[in-house]
Parts: C-alpha cells; structure tokens; sequence
C-alpha cells in the first residue's frame, strides 16, 4: 500500500509541474475549451501549486506524518471529486471532461480511504 500511495505522490507533483509549466496543455488533456482563458490558465496553476505540495508534503514526511497528510489528501480529493460529480450532473461542464476528472480525483479518493483503514493487530503466529 506504501509503494502505492508514494506512486500516487509522485502523480500529483508530476501533474501539478505539468499544471505550472504548461498550463494550456494541462487544461487540453483535461478536455476544456477555451484554453486560452487567462483565468483558467491562473486557476490551474493554483491547482498545480496545491497538487505539487500535496504530493511533495507526503513524499518529504516521515511515517508518522504521512497519516495527517494521507487525511489531507483524503479531503481534497473527496471535495474535488463530489464537485466533478455536481458538475457533471447539472451539465454544465462536457461530460467527458467532468466524468474523467471526477474518475481520477476518485481514485485516489479511495486510495485515500484504503490508506487510511486501521491495520489489523498482528497476531504473532
């Protein structure tokens, strides 16, 4: 699970690096229009700071901080999901676009959540 979550760690800094540096190729994989938006470009660059410190903050912990970090990520990840969710409900965003976002934002939701199961005693035997 580890192994895992450091994968995912390191997806959100490479996908947050993309978001600052390109952030009109970033907004084209994501399957947006009118990517030449000033302000969508200034919004995915706030999303590419928040992901590349998520993902720099779990990878820089020791163990012992990776729990309050994997908590982090487990709300940010759940609220970007539900929004992708509501906006592909009200339709108001193409639904490609919402329904592939809210799938990655979900996954790792539910590695988040699967991260975060209290583990079973060991038993010793």
């Amino acid at each position: 699970m580890e192994r895992a979550l450091e994968v995912a760690a390191g997806g959100r800094v490479v996908w947050g690096a993309l978001a600052l540096a390109a952030p009109g190729l970033n907004l084209k994989l994501a399957g947006m229009s009118n990517q030449d938006a000033p302000e969508l470009r200034y919004l995915i660059r706030v999303f590419g700071s928040r992901a590349i410190a998520l993902g720099l903050g779990y990878l820089a912990s020791d163990p012992a901080a990776r729990r309050r970090w994997r908590k982090l990520c487990l709300m940010v990840d759940a609220c970007d999901t539900a929004a992708g969710i509501t906006h592909l409900i009200r339709g108001d965003v193409p639904r490609a676009t919402a329904a592939g976002l809210a799938t990655i934002t979900g996954a790792y939701t539910v590695l988040d959540i699967l991260a975060l199961r209290p583990t079973p005693p060991e038993t010793g035997r």
